[in-house]
């Protein structure tokens, strides 16, 4: 009889009532709960359980009967207040929930509150007015919402905006001036500044397919559009845009739009857009993200918008925009006679203009190289050439004996190099003859390094012999010798002289006012990665043998923070590499083009920090083979392959019962410059590619996955 009344209990639980939408959400926040914990115990995507909470989907057996269970034991602890009314739809703004949010947010949401609810006239508001917007709320309540939504509309035209931490928000807004105005005066959108001389990151919307089509955008961009990267300027979303007196940036209406009206006072009224079906999130940067649910794909740009930096375009610009939001260009003066404050240089910045650089450091095409011939080609001795390494050589007898070839990889190796990188900052570079070299000056130097012998250099500050063949040579990205007068950053011939000799430079361009600008980036960027790799599983503290443990199958355990773990490493390399952005289409040599208009065009930076990256891999390098008797067989870049008796990085680099390895060396963990496994082939299956595709072929760049698609180009 007990199994009858079982299935009869069951029975009506599966029609049990459930509250209003609004209600679900509220006994849910009554209790602390955050949207991740309560999709996991009733076994549900965070997708759907907010669909529920926003009455968009309604749940089904057996989901249903351990939900209406759920919201049944919490209406008991958290009875609605009998003097409210009958619960709206909730569209106004609530703040994330507590354990979902970022620190600096925390306080936004109170555990046991209730949400606000909007009354009917809210509701039913004008939402295509061209008014201009109210100032937003200040204080912490100024962007409890976080820094961006991701918009989605359903089959009744309604919108929904999915944030940070779970948060889900209906949006009032019927029209595209209308939505860019209540991005800046309702939604509670945007990021705090990361330095108190700084800016305040903009409200960052971003567009689904389905919400493109509700606010009258094509869901695709035309062949024609495509290449332009906007929309025409007659398209009639733009044409709205401006009868509502907002304006566009000079690229327009595209991929990353940004609308804005002129700032009042210090008040900024700028809305970032983001249109993912535009190609906005570069697969090579974002993966699939793009394909994303709107929940999803809330999540992967939350968490690098909150650890990084509210996306301004590609990871590249985002990444070039970080170092100005860690380091800005002004501060506030003092006050003048009336009270009022000034802008000012900061010291520390690169200041608010551009700055020439020295000719040797101009690339090809600079205005500064005009009055060369039209197809001259610039040697070493005209043009610093300062890169990355891509240099193989042939195994050794002792070497194809052993079984395997094994790759490690440096942690984020360009940031690492940024970290306490000393370069030039707001002054003009200054051009010296026969100068003294000082490690401590930032610049240019043209000198002869060819008489340093690798063979016998200072290691450790001892004299030692080592096999300098076959290591690569550390003043050229190919890896061979220099072979004679050549333009180096003061990196590269800093370590000349740390190897133990004498170096006497023809000229130099140098820069006095110096200082560390990347630091606040490279800290930022680091604490990203690290905090990323944590979600993957992959602590910071973690013996060798357990990190690379802990490294198997780790992008697995969650493939949408394997994304952002993706988006960090790209902001740095983009980030290094926009110093010296090159010209695009449309342009002739000999003339300027945009990137050149900036204070962050700055290829002495650049080259000061691919220097350091270099020089230091060189040293890892040295110090490993001076101890051990092990050298490289192939570099590119930040990996290195070895010849190993093993198939672990530990079979490459020897670790002592207390856990340490050789001083100066690699080591292996999570933290920017130390190593991981990068992958792992046969030594035969080295002699078979390079039987096939040449001798010089770079093992390194194919030792990931051991697959070489077309010959070894270089690229």
């Amino acid at each position: 009889m007990s199994e009858l009344f079982d299935a009869v209990d069951a029975l009506v639980a599966s029609r049990s009532p459930l509250p209003p939408p609004a209600e679900r959400k509220r006994l849910r926040q009554a209790h602390g709960l955050t949207l991740d914990e309560v999709a996991t115990a009733l076994r549900v995507r965070r997708a759907t359980l907010s669909g529920w909470e926003a009455g968009r989907t309604e749940p089904r057996p057996p989901e249903r009967d351990a939900y209406a269970r759920l919201l049944e034991q919490l209406a008991r602890l958290y009875p609605a207040d009998p003097d409210a009314t009958a619960p709206a739809p909730d569209t106004t703004p609530t703040a994330p929930d507590t354990q979902d949010a970022p620190p600096e947010r925390e306080q936004a949401a109170v555990p046991g509150a209730r949400p606000s609810v909007p009354t009917p006239a809210t509701r039913r508001r004008d939402a295509g007015r061209t008014a201009r917007p109210s100032p937003p709320p200040s204080g912490t309540d100024r962007f409890a919402n976080g820094p961006l939504l991701v918009l989605d509309a359903d089959a009744e035209r309604r919108v929904t905006g999915y944030g940070v931490g779970g948060l889900v928000l209906d949006v009032p807004a019927k029209s595209l001036p209308a939505l860019v105005e209540w991005a800046l005066t309702e939604a509670r959108l945007g990021a705090p500044r990361l330095h108190g001389s700084g800016k305040d990151a903009d409200p960052l919307l971003v567009l689904t397919e389905s919400a493109l089509e509700r606010y009258g955008l094509p869901v695709r961009l035309s062949e024609a559009e495509r290449l332009a990267g906007r929309l025409p300027d007659g398209h009639k979303a733009v044409k709205q845009l401006h009868r509502a007196d907002w304006q566009l940036t000079q690229r327009g209406f595209g991929p990353w739009a940004r609308v804005y009206r002129p700032a009042e006072g210090r008040l900024r009224q700028c809305v970032q857009l983001c249109v993912p079906s535009w190609n906005a999130l570069d697969p090579r940067t974002w993966g699939g993200a793009a394909q994303l649910e709107p929940a999803e794909l809330a999540r992967v740009l939350g968490a690098y918008a909150v650890r990084v930096l509210t996306p301004r375009g590609s990871a590249a610009v985002t990444g070039l925009e970080l170092m100005t939001a860690t380091n800005p260009p002004t501060r506030a003066g003092e006050p003048d006679e009336s009270g009022r404050r000034h802008k000012e240089h900061r010291p520390g910045s690169l200041g608010e203009r551009p700055i020439d650089c020295a000719p040797c450091e101009a690339p090809d095409g600079h205005p500064l190289l005009a009055h060369l011939p039209r197809f001259h080609q610039r040697g070493p001795e005209e043009m610093l050439l300062e890169e990355a390494y891509d240099w193989a050589r042939r195994l050794t007898d002792d070497e194809c004996m052993r079984r395997y070839l094994v790759g490690i990889d440096v942690n984020l190796a360009f940031g690492a190099a940024a970290n306490g990188a000393v370069v030039g900052l707001a002054a003009p570079p200054v051009h010296v003859r026969r100068p003294s070299f000082d490690a401590a000056l930032p610049g240019s130097w043209l000198v002869d390094l060819s008489h340093v012998d690798l063979s016998r250099v200072l290691v450790g500050k001892r004299r030692q012999q080592v096999r300098g063949d076959l290591l690569p040579n550390p003043f050229t990205p190919t890896g061979e010798p220099p072979s004679g007068p050549a333009w180096y950053a003061t990196p590269t011939v800093a370590y000349a002289v740390e190897l133990g000799y004498e170096v006497a430079p023809v000229e130099a361009w140098v820069r006095e006012e110096k200082g560390r600008f990347l630091d606040g980036w490279y800290k930022r960027l680091r604490d990203a990665y690290v905090e990323t790799m944590s979600d993957l599983g992959v602590g910071e503290k973690l013996p060798p043998a357990q990190f690379l443990q802990a490294m198997d199958g780790y992008r697995q355990r969650d493939p949408e923070m394997a994304m952002v773990l993706d988006a960090v490493k790209s902001t740095v390399k983009g980030g290094i590499g926009k110093l010296r952005e090159r010209a695009r289409g449309g342009w002739k040599p000999g003339q300027p083009w945009p990137a050149l208009s900036r204070p962050t065009w700055r290829p002495d930076i650049r080259a000061t920090v691919i220097s350091r990256a270099r020089v230091n891999m060189h040293r890892k390098m040295l110090n490993l083979a001076a101890a051990t008797g092990r050298y490289p067989v192939a570099v590119l870049s930040d990996c290195a392959v070895y010849a190993a008796d093993g198939p672990s990085p530990l079979d490459v680099l020897p670790y002592g019962a207390d856990g340490r390895t050789v001083p100066g060396s690699f080591r292996i963990g999570v933290s920017p410059g130390m190593v991981k496994h990068e992958g792992t082939q046969t030594t035969l299956w080295a002699e078979e590619v390079r039987e096939k595709y040449g001798q010089d072929l770079n093992l390194a760049r194919y030792i990931k996955t051991g697959e070489v698609a077309a010959g070894d180009d270089g690229e």
